[in-house]
């Protein structure tokens, strides 16, 4: 039997970053150094989703498959010394999900090539991976442009002594972000109390839930920035950015196993107290020009119509109890003084694993958008039972550089969905 050489996969224009919808092409190349026999040359295009509940664990749970197609670009013969090249071609679904890979489960695409041959004689395999980025239009969530707000107050004591009344307030600038966008943070802490409050911390938070059967989620925080904390009698301000890092895309739509979901977790240390925003992550930005110039609309004579009342709802103000007329009438009347609140320092984590602490002003000369990954933090949890948590060390696993291409899906649920008990945990799990 001749010895085989050379047996690869490429693309047409070496191209591995594909959309739902488009068609992949390439060319199985077999180079020989003598004659060999076959009953079949084969090429498949395969798609599919695992997961499971043990850590970077192949063997899955459960699986679903999204393409599978065979192609037989030989049949029974006898490839003579030198090159050979077999061109194929396939259609991948519109309903493809993105590629995904994380510590309990993978989304993954690849093509494979077999050289069947004769009885007893070995077969000759090979594969190569391709990507697949199924585009989250953001344009296309409801309100998304909008501010996402929360607030909470806090009464605490010492010694049961009631001791005072603390508010926590914040908002995001937008609800949904793309990689290398930066999110504009504020909030307010009203410290009606005679003790100073501790650190105030903002975190961008990825949450990733593996619907194996009993549903396994892990939370990471993939940047964190630090304020000081408010003195006795103080209203405060904090203005801040986190700079969004190349993440998945949230939803995964088109996948039933894998979900993932956003929010900016906002908290003092002391007393502890926590309000959640949450936002999305997509593809293609928020089209903020279109948003704020809209047509003019005439009558028939040519005169302007006045603008329409916006029938949307008010922002939805997600786990935050009602503020108490008391306090919102001392804060009226100026009964807490002002001030700013300074950043101490942004977490970050670079290329080479290695965690960076950076002070403010690190980001004032930034002319491009500063990437960073995961800084470690993991807590995996069951949503069911009474699991203990298991740490993790993985790290975050990011897909690949993507161009822009046009987002064929229905979006999302909208914001509200997601703020809601039905379609959300993240108020019962990050509080």
């Amino acid at each position: 039997m001749g010895k085989l050489q050379e047996f690869d996969i490429t693309f047409t224009n070496n191209k591995v970053v594909y959309s739902p919808g488009e068609s992949i092409s390439g060319t199985v190349k077999i180079i020989t150094g003598n004659s060999l026999p076959y009953k079949a040359i084969k090429v498949n295009c395969v798609g599919s989703c695992g997961v499971s509940s043990r850590m970077n664990d192949m063997s899955w749970m459960l699986e679903e498959q999204y393409v599978s197609s065979m192609l037989s670009i030989a049949d029974k013969g006898n490839l003579p010394a030198g090159e050979h090249s077999f061109p194929f071609q396939f259609l991948i679904p519109a309903h493809a999900p993105t590629s995904y890979e994380g510590p309990f489960g993978k989304i993954l695409y690849r093509i494979r090539a077999v050289i069947d041959t004769p009885r007893f004689s070995k077969d000759y395999k090979t594969q190569k991976p391709f990507y697949l980025l199924n585009h989250l239009n953001l344009n296309e969530v409801p309100d998304i442009e909008q501010p996402s707000c929360a607030v909470t107050t806090k009464k605490f004591t010492y010694l049961l002594v009631k001791t005072g009344t603390l508010l926590l307030k914040a908002h995001s600038d937008l609800r949904g972000y793309t990689p290398g966008q930066i999110i504009k943070l504020s909030a307010e802490i009203h410290n009606k109390s005679g003790k100073d409050t501790g650190y105030v911390l903002a975190s961008l938070i990825q949450k990733v839930t593996y619907r194996t059967k009993r549903p396994l989620c892990d939370l990471r925080t993939i940047a964190e920035v630090e304020g000081a904390g408010v003195k006795a009698g103080k209203h405060a301000e904090w203005r801040e950015q986190i700079i969004v890092p190349p993440l998945p895309q949230s939803g995964l739509a088109g996948c039933s196993l894998i979900d993932i979901d956003y929010c900016i977790q906002v908290s003092l240390k002391s007393p502890e107290t926590v309000v959640t925003l949450p936002i999305y992550i997509g593809n293609i930005a928020i089209n903020l020009t279109a948003l704020q110039s809209p047509p003019v609309n005439t009558l028939q004579h040519g005169a302007p119509m006045p603008p329409m009342t916006s029938l949307s709802p008010r922002p939805v103000v997600p786990s935050a109890p009602p503020v108490e007329d008391d306090l919102e009438a001392e804060q009226g009347a100026g009964g807490l003084t002002s001030e700013e609140i300074p950043t101490k320092s942004h977490s970050q984590q670079d290329p080479s694993g290695q965690a960076l602490t950076l002070s403010p002003s690190a980001f004032s000369h930034i002319s491009t958008p500063l990437f960073c990954v995961s800084t470690g933090a993991t807590i995996p949890f069951f949503s069911e039972g009474n699991a203990t948590p298991v740490p993790t060390t993985c790290p975050l696993i990011l897909p690949p550089e993507y161009s822009s291409w046009e987002y064929p899906h229905e979006p999302p649920p909208t914001y509200e969905e997601s703020c809601s008990s039905n379609n959300s945990s993240f108020n019962t799990s990050l509080t």
